[in-house]
């Protein structure tokens, strides 16, 4: 029985919670199957993949169907499912009952889907640098916070979730995701000597995550990646979630074009609105 008690207290202590056992065997094993379908370019060429939503300049030129007026307009058009459209087992991540409590306890009942992408590793790829989308550290902390981690009246209130599914032994001597555990209540900037050599640095952990593990982290967190040293390769998707009023870029992850999505998983991916009000609670029976 998942104690919801003692993630709410880890997840407030370190600013990410571990959940192994996430997923089986079976469901990892599926999941990587579907992503050697792709044909992807090696980690080398490119880290990322299946991500949502793209360029909508891009899609005009590979996608008939996408209108140029779209590429162009500017509105906030959906553009792009990324790794949505390659199999029902990526819809079934959106709201898996692993993450979902944890979701809810963290933006409450009404939550949307922001963007997602995939990331891959190979031996020897050197880290990426940490950073911060809110805080001390953040580019943008001079402006008026788009995100938030604020505690108060016994509750945490905060603006952007990212959710990372372990397709591969990761953390530990392995590399890959890092942190900084509680930084996302620092008052000060990251130092410069733990920001150019954070591979290095005492201070910053690689979270253990065997394959079928699930990371949920705040954007608040000072997180990054560490040099890849494992013979396999890294595979790991990212599902980035917010509190349905806020939106981190104008375009929008559109609906697979192949799946059927459940109630919940279409409310997911609806337009910004304000909760409860323009947006309604994932967790009350939706009509079909």
């Amino acid at each position: 029985m998942v104690d919801l008690e003692l993630q709410q207290y880890l997840f407030d202590l370190h600013g990410y919670l571990v959940i192994e056992n996430a997923l089986s065997s079976d469901e990892v094993a599926t999941l990587n199957r579907l992503i050697d379908e792709q044909n992807l370019p090696p980690p080398a060429e490119s880290t990322r993949f299946g991500s949502a939503p793209t360029l909508a300049s891009s899609l005009v030129k590979r996608e008939s169907a996408v209108p140029e007026s779209m590429a162009t307009a500017g509105k906030a058009a959906p553009v792009g499912s990324g790794f949505l459209d390659w199999g029902k087992a990526f819809c079934d991540l959106l709201d898996h009952p692993a993450i979902t409590p944890v979701l809810r306890m963290r933006l409450g009942d009404a939550f949307r889907l922001d963007r997602l992408y995939g990331m891959n590793m190979s031996k020897g790829m050197s880290y990426g640098g940490l950073h911060a989308d809110y805080g001390a550290t953040a580019p943008q902390s001079d402006l008026r916070p788009g995100e938030y981690y604020a505690f108060r009246t016994n509750q945490i209130y905060e603006g952007f979730i990212v959710v990372a599914w372990s397709l591969s032994d990761a953390g530990g001597e392995h590399g890959g995701f890092c942190c900084i555990p509680g930084s996302h209540k620092s008052n000060y900037k990251l130092p410069r000597q733990i920001r150019e050599e954070h591979d290095l640095s005492p201070a910053v952990v690689k979270p253990e995550m065997p394959a079928g593990s699930v990371i949920l982290f705040t954007e608040a967190l000072t997180h990054g990646t560490a040099t890849w040293h494992a013979e396999h390769e890294r595979r790991a998707l990212l599902y980035k979630y917010c509190v349905s009023h806020l939106a981190w870029t104008s375009k929008r992850v559109a609906a697979p074009t192949n799946v059927e999505l459940t109630p919940r998983q279409e409310i997911l991916l609806r337009e910004p609105g304000d909760p409860l009000r323009h947006f309604p609670s994932l967790f009350e029976e939706v009509a079909v």
